[in-house]
């Protein structure tokens, strides 16, 4: 029998693979909060579900649970900065807001200069390990100007 894969192997291959790079944002208790994830996922088409996943440890995970809904904004190739800025943990709700655009969405901010926004309703949620698999009913869609979008690969960001 095989010994069970590590945490860093996982992690090693999975950097050798782009991810789309979005932010999910929500509001809980009428605090605003976000995270940049390259966990989104599209699940279904009828009824339309995509898919995030939040790590337990996060400090946006319980606020997610709590907050019956999220938005998200598909980054472009030019919003590296920002990703980074709000990949940071352990940064306050009002901190994390200083200095980065957003208009308001019916669950959370939307980032200006994105390359398309999604509205959602928690739709379930589901115990992945170390990790919450959110699913979200996609209530309202909206495309920004056409670019290339960010991909996260090899520890960096890069144009897709």
């Amino acid at each position: 029998m095989a010994e069970r894969v590590t945490a860093e192997e996982l992690r090693e291959v999975m950097r050798r693979f782009p991810a789309p790079v979005a932010v999910v944002t929500c509001i809980d208790d009428r605090e605003e909060f976000g995270l940049t994830v390259g966990s989104l996922v599209s699940l279904s088409l009828d009824p339309p579900l995509v898919g995030v996943s939040i790590g337990k440890d996060s400090a946006r995970h319980e606020p997610m649970r709590n907050a019956r809904g999220f938005a998200i904004s598909l980054l472009s190739e030019q919003q590296a900065q920002l990703a980074q800025h709000l990949a940071r943990s352990g940064v306050p709700p009002v901190a994390l807001w200083e200095g980065v655009a957003t208009r308001p969405g019916v669950h959370g901010p939307l980032l200006d200069g994105a390359l398309a926004w999604l509205e959602c309703g928690t739709w379930a949620e589901y115990e992945a390990g170390d990790h919450t698999l959110f699913l979200g009913e996609v209530l309202s869609t909206e495309l920004g100007a056409p670019g290339r979008g960010l991909v996260y690969r090899g520890s960096t960001y890069h144009p897709a």
